[in-house]
């Protein structure tokens, strides 16, 4: 999904208040979550529409209108349709999200699992068929919005449970500035990741057995905790994981790392200050294959999962999340809320923050330096371009006698910075102004102020000055 442009639709309206609970009304709560959304994504230069922004009525054909009128039927157009819940059971709880026949998983999975960092109790994802014709989508939302869109209906709890209904009100603000991530993440062909393991998402394939083992833990104790009856499982079922395995730390040996995409053992070991033999060791691994989400066991000498004092700061910015903040710096949320004492995932621009593993020293004579791990994708030219220095001054800094890196490889980067307050970027096919933003750790209002734009648009082959 390049070039992502989203529609967002406040469910009910005017006339349809929706589910209702006392005084609490579905069709309010869905526009302050939806004008909130809305914000978010403005910020981060995503071209968004909102279908209402008034308590106004609106049938089915005029809703399915007004998305369609926004971007048309393409294939970057994401559908985000907000509602909450009802049941006849005042026990029922959680977050649903619900994708068209026509899509894939991928993204209903992703904002499913962003309620999840979250906080909230999560329920599935699913497909719903109309019963009459089980070829067609049972809700309009999906079945008229066209035949490339990607339209998720996404239910944030349930209003008569008074439990899940305070979550919302206190907390929605925290949802959605993950499910905006996760949206963009997925635009850009990422996995979210569970926060501490603490739930899964039950895929294609799964069993309790191979769940058990990915966690080092057991089916019974798979079963006890989500009050299973037998070994069946269903795909986008959630998982409560049994809290000893996840993301904490086994009774004073070792601590736990979950494998991302690009890691080796080579560079999980440097970051944790360790040694590839010492972590095969300990798991019992005969080779130095790895697979993502995979639970390692990590040397007692690092337990708590950061390196032994060797941190950087990181300074908040204008849509920053905690989950945006762990991902570009490939920690997790849980090391970065630890290291920093936070009780919330609540973030404040300017607010200086601790990052695991981004350690700081100092080059003698040069000033200082940081130090870079190398992930999958990665060049000499785009981590220069990237820190504001030279291929040359790298190589120097670190004794290289070519251009060839290895994953995880540890690079020493030099502090030097340009005389001038900007480099220059050149816009390339899928770029957006959040993500050159995103990638320069600058902000949309800084480039479109420093190169005169008055609009988001760029084009191929436009030279942007990006601030130092």
């Amino acid at each position: 999904m390049n070039n992502l442009q989203v529609v967002i639709d406040a469910g009910h309206g005017g006339t349809d208040p929706g589910a209702v609970s006392g005084n609490v009304k579905e069709k309010d709560l869905t526009l302050m979550i939806s004008k909130y959304m809305y914000e978010q994504f403005q910020k981060r230069g995503i071209p968004v529409t909102i279908v209402r922004d008034t308590d106004e009525t609106l049938s089915p054909d005029e809703r399915v209108k007004r998305i369609l009128a926004a971007y048309g039927d393409n294939p970057n157009v994401v559908i985000l349709s907000n509602h909450i819940n009802s049941s006849t059971s005042s026990s029922s709880e959680g977050a649903e999200v619900i994708y068209a026949l026509r899509n894939d998983s991928n993204l209903a999975e992703n904002v499913l699992q962003a309620f999840a960092n979250s906080g909230q109790v999560v329920r599935k994802f699913y497909q719903r068929r109309l019963p009459s014709d089980t070829s067609k989508d049972y809700y309009f939302i999906h079945r008229n919005t066209g035949s490339k869109t990607q339209p998720l209906i996404i239910e944030y709890g349930f209003i008569n449970n008074p439990t899940d209904l305070a979550r919302i009100q206190n907390n929605y603000k925290t949802y959605v500035d993950n499910i905006v991530d996760a949206v963009i993440a997925t635009a850009e062909g990422e996995t979210v990741l569970p926060d501490g393991e603490d739930v899964y998402i039950v895929k294609a394939g799964d069993s309790l057995w191979s769940i058990a083992n990915r966690f080092g833990t057991t089916v019974d104790a798979l079963k006890k905790l989500n009050n299973l009856t037998s070994n069946n499982l269903s795909i986008g079922q959630v998982l409560r994981i049994p809290s000893s395995t996840s993301g904490g730390t086994d009774t004073g040996t070792t601590g736990t790392y979950t494998v991302k995409a690009g890691d080796t053992l080579y560079g999980i070991a440097n970051r944790f200050n360790t040694t590839v033999d010492a972590i095969k060791s300990l798991n019992n691994l005969t080779s130095n294959n790895l697979s993502i989400g995979q639970v390692l066991r990590i040397p007692s000498s690092t337990s708590g999962g950061t390196d032994t004092g060797t941190t950087g700061t990181y300074t908040v910015k204008a849509g920053d999340t905690l989950w945006s903040i762990a991902n570009r710096f490939n920690t997790t949320v849980d090391a970065i809320k630890s290291l920093n004492n936070l009780t919330s995932n609540n973030l404040s621009i300017g607010q200086v923050l601790k990052i695991p593993g981004l350690s700081t020293g100092t080059d003698t004579g040069t000033g200082t330096t940081t130090t870079y791990t190398v992930v999958s994708g990665d060049t000499l030219w785009n981590i220069a371009n990237r820190f504001n220095t030279t291929v040359d001054a790298i190589k120097s800094l670190n004794n290289l006698s070519n251009n060839m890196l290895s994953i995880g490889q540890v690079l020493k980067i030099p502090s030097t910075t340009s005389n001038n307050n900007y480099i220059n970027y050149t816009v390339k096919a899928g770029d957006s102004l959040w993500n050159i933003a995103r990638k320069y750790d600058t902000t949309v209002n800084e480039i479109k102020s420093l190169n005169g734009l008055t609009n988001d648009n760029l084009s191929i082959g436009q030279v942007l000055k990006i601030p130092n």
